[in-house]
């Protein structure tokens, strides 16, 4: 193997063997095609290869394997982690690669590995049809589905990579492999919870719904354990069409929050109804009975726009450190720990995040795919997202604490897509009793580990 890493020499080579554009240090565009989502991660690559197809992929994957660079893959660049970016190695970004194909007879769509929700949730919107996805409009469905994908259909429609019929992947030998339940099995058990440690997922095929409009926004309350506790019970009796989100935060600057709620703590339901408009009314009600509503914005709309509320408040190049953890249920225990440091939310920017991930979750056994936790009823996201470099320490440190305070009454994974760069210790925990069979696939379509930033499942 020869180990030129000139990065010069890099670029032209590479230049003449894609359709994309190729980015060095020094060219105009660098310090824009290095930049992620989470600004924490200010990391300077030798090389951005901007890809346009899966040759181009491919081309930049061999590249970095014959010239010993590490390699990042790139598809939405929400990775909290940073994974889509690297020092001193080689990033293949795939944004570019954007294109959504709707089949409305079979309910079916795919989509190449670079697109957003955003665009997925355009394309399949126009033929009355969705799937679960994310809850920003900005995440890549790449990185969300391989890890597992929870959104607001999930109650209904199960995790987004339940929704995953097929997929086209450039493995670490340059080959492309199709995969779906009858060819290559293995891989594409992996790649439904196991994240983006067997390859690049060059285009991605999913089962849709008919969802077309639906009801949802946010209610607000103080931050109060009674209204956590009068949630929980809403989760537990509520039909599969009712999906809310425990949202911890300090009040935002919004019109529907009084002012003297703006940067108080709160609590706040995240809810998304896609049952008929009939039931509305009676959703409200419901909402209602969580606790006194201090300010809230709830109405009919398109499900495209449920997914793009919190966009404007979560741009990128804010500051980000997570944790997760899954549970059986939601405890008094995890309740207090909550409370307490909802209480000390450390910006405006911070939240917490509780999914109920039962229902149709629940109906996919816990090794018919990688995501080993069908047993957990709530996925519990929780951290510190700021805006000056200058606030890190504190931030980490409080989540850190938060997360000491909360494992007591969690299980002992929690969701890989949550993780952040120090949670390497928790892989084997996070894929539980799917683990070692992941290991077994990683051997065979990446023995060398070329693809290890990411939770990584060493070979």
């Amino acid at each position: 193997m020869t180990t030129t890493t000139n990065p010069q020499t890099t670029a032209d080579m590479l230049r003449g063997a894609v359709r994309g554009t190729v980015v060095t240090r020094g060219d105009p565009s660098y310090d824009e095609s290095r930049r992620v989502y989470n600004a924490l991660h200010d990391r300077h690559p030798a090389v951005v290869v901007h890809a346009v197809d899966a040759a181009d992929v491919i081309a930049a994957v061999l590249h970095a394997r014959e010239h010993d660079l590490p390699l990042a893959v790139r598809g939405g660049s929400h990775s909290v982690a940073g994974f889509g970016t690297v020092d001193d190695g080689l990033v293949v970004d795939l944004s570019r690669m954007r294109g959504v194909r709707v089949d409305p007879e079979t309910r079916t769509a795919r989509a190449e590995g670079g697109a957003t929700w955003g665009d997925f949730d355009h394309a399949t919107h126009a033929f009355g049809l969705a799937t679960t996805g994310g809850v920003i409009s900005t995440t890549g469905i790449g990185g969300l589905t391989l890890g597992g994908g929870m959104g607001h259909l999930a109650r209904r429609y199960g995790l987004s990579c339940d929704n995953l019929i097929a997929a086209d992947v450039v493995t670490a030998e340059g080959a492309l492999v199709s995969c779906d339940a009858e060819q290559n099995p293995d891989l594409f058990w992996a790649l439904r919870g196991g994240g983006g440690n067997f390859g690049v997922a060059v285009s991605l095929a999913y089962r849709l719904h008919p969802v077309a409009d639906v009801f949802g926004g946010l209610s607000c309350y103080p931050l109060d354990g009674d209204v956590a506790r009068a949630w929980r019970e809403l989760i537990a009796d509520s039909p599969e069409e009712l999906n809310s989100i425990l949202v911890l935060a300090l009040g935002p600057e919004e019109p529907f929050l009084p002012e003297r709620w703006h940067g108080r703590p709160i609590c706040a339901a995240f809810t998304c109804f896609s049952g008929p408009e009939a039931e509305d009314e009676r959703v409200l009600a419901r909402l209602d009975g969580l606790g006194p509503v201090i300010g809230r914005f709830m109405e009919r709309m398109p499900y495209p726009v449920i997914n793009t509320l919190f966009d404007e408040q979560l741009p990128p190049g804010l500051l980000h450190y997570w944790k997760g953890n899954f549970s059986r249920e939601l405890s008094d225990g995890a309740i207090a720990a909550h409370m307490e440091y909802g209480a000390t939310m450390p910006s405006l920017e911070s939240d917490t995040a509780i999914f109920p991930i039962d229902g149709a979750c629940h109906r996919v056994g816990p090794e018919e795919t990688a995501f080993a936790y069908r047993d957990a009823a709530f996925s519990h996201s929780f951290g510190g997202t700021w805006t000056d470099p200058a606030d890190s320490a504190h931030n980490i440190a409080w989540t850190r604490a938060y997360d000491r305070a909360l494992r007591p009454h969690t299980q002992e994974g929690g969701y890989v897509n949550f993780m952040d760069t120090d949670d390497q210790d928790r892989v084997r925990v996070n894929y539980r009793q799917n683990y070692d069979r992941l290991r077994t696939v990683k051997r065979r379509y990446d023995p060398d580990n070329v693809f290890r930033l990411n939770q990584n499942i060493t070979p």
